[in-house]
């Protein structure tokens, strides 16, 4: 079996009993999967905790993480049958992973079981062929350029008949509005800066897809934030390039690795002087942010990809240990309100939610609550898919959903664009990135 990422942290994995049931094929793969030591903690309903949504709303011990071990064990265990790997009931179980990345952080043995999803799905499509929904998904960089898919997207929204032929065509559920592309881009502001007199407070700050083409004034709110608070921002930008840098975050969980890479490749270059001149990579989207973390390390970039991973942070990450060296420089105030926070998956795969919950115990007059809950059930764009729609839809009925109609007229904050949508089309008002809550408190 070719395999499509850089599985060599686990090539020690094996040793003593713990892992003997390592399957026969696959290599540091293999092993990978075989770190799961069955101790079904992955098959609970506690309220706490992310792990594993799908598990959750079914009850199907198939669709936990430990479920899943056992049936790509089987399959990797089935030499000379290389249609095992694509047996009916492991596809369907790989397909409702919503690669949350609970199970990584939750886990006492840290199964990587998004990171397994993504090898799986390049496996599939080095089988079968990339499906055409999945293209365009993984697409969506490049697609969220043409100014005509604002209107195409409308158009759909709008049309009952549109979006079910939409639904016939390419599985795209009925139900579930898409995102709407925003009117105005962050065209102009590409090559933004501010200054700064001291060299130790310039910053960098990735904008990626999701913000950049469906939420700008959230970049408008961080770029703003950081220059109030005296920090020179520059946007990363690739010199001599005026295709915008992207992760490939959306490229690399449809197990299109070589497109990953490619994006991945791009952005490092571009962030290489930066990162060598010491600065932070600042970026307000969980999920890109992680692939930069965590995902890069996977993808056999060098050692860029692991000095990378050590100067990126989330900006409530930023601004919390900023605040912790005593650098910071702006107070925060509102004027008594409450906010619900929903927290995006990655952001708890990370620990991030921590930053989350210091940055705003420090906003005078806020008063918020953290809710407890496990992933919102958008998850990139599996709420959006047929044949997930009505999952999706229970996961958010969970915890999510009845804690936001208890409270219908406070204020929701949620940084993640795919919980942004879920929440939106569920009826209630559009949730405020903590870079809008944040400048609108400055004091």
């Amino acid at each position: 079996m070719k395999l499509f990422l850089d599985w060599s942290d686990y090539q020690n994995a094996g040793m003593g009993d713990a892992y003997a049931d390592i399957p026969k094929q696959a290599g540091n793969f293999a092993k990978a999967v075989a770190v799961c030591i069955g101790s079904k903690q992955c098959e609970t309903h506690n309220a706490k905790g992310v792990m594993c949504p799908s598990f959750r709303v079914t009850g199907n011990p198939h669709l936990s993480t430990g479920g899943r071990v056992k049936l790509l064990k089987t399959a990797l265990n089935a030499i000379n049958d290389d249609k095992a790997l694509f047996d009916a009931q492991l596809v369907e179980a790989m397909n409702e992973c919503v690669s949350c990345k609970g199970c990584k952080r939750e886990c006492e043995n840290e199964v990587d079981m998004a990171l397994i999803k993504a090898e799986y799905l390049a496996q599939f499509n080095q089988k079968h062929g990339i499906p055409l929904r999945r293209k365009l998904f993984a697409n969506l960089p490049k697609l969220a350029r043409f100014p005509a898919l604002k209107q195409l997207v409308t158009w759909r929204n709008r049309s009952p008949f549109i979006a079910k032929m939409t639904e016939n065509f390419l599985g795209i559920s009925a139900k579930a509005p898409l995102p709407i592309p925003a009117n105005q881009t962050l065209s102009k502001t590409e090559k933004f800066t501010s200054q700064s007199a001291d060299s130790t407070r310039e910053v960098v700050l990735f904008v990626d897809t999701f913000n950049r083409n469906f939420n700008p004034q959230v970049v408008e709110a961080a770029l703003n934030l950081l220059s109030t608070a005296g920090y020179q921002v520059e946007i990363a930008s690739a010199a001599n390039d005026s295709t915008p840098l992207c992760c490939g975050r959306t490229y690399f969980s449809n197990g299109m690795i070589s497109e990953a890479k490619n994006e991945a490749t791009r952005l490092l270059h571009a962030l290489e002087p930066h990162i060598d001149a010491g600065r932070w990579i600042i970026g307000l989207e969980s999920s890109c942010i992680l692939s930069l973390r965590d995902e890069y390390l996977k993808l056999d970039l060098g050692d860029a990809a692991k000095k990378l991973a050590e100067r990126v942070l989330l900006l409530e990450e930023f601004v919390a240990r900023e605040q912790t060296a005593k650098r910071w420089t702006l107070n925060f105030k509102l004027d008594n309100e409450r906010m619900l926070v929903h927290g995006h998956c990655h952001q708890k795969a990370v620990g991030a939610m921590k930053a989350m919950r210091k940055v705003l115990k420090t906003v005078e007059g806020l008063d918020f609550e953290l809710i407890e809950t496990s992933c919102c059930g958008m998850a990139g764009h599996f709420g959006l898919e047929a044949e997930h729609y009505e999952t999706s839809q229970a996961m958010a009925q969970q915890a999510l959903f009845p804690t936001l109609r208890a409270e219908p007229k406070v204020g929701i904050i949620a940084n993640g664009f795919s919980c942004q949508q879920q929440i939106g089309n569920g009826g209630f008002e559009k949730p405020r990135h903590i870079a809008e809550v944040l400048y609108t408190a400055v004091s």
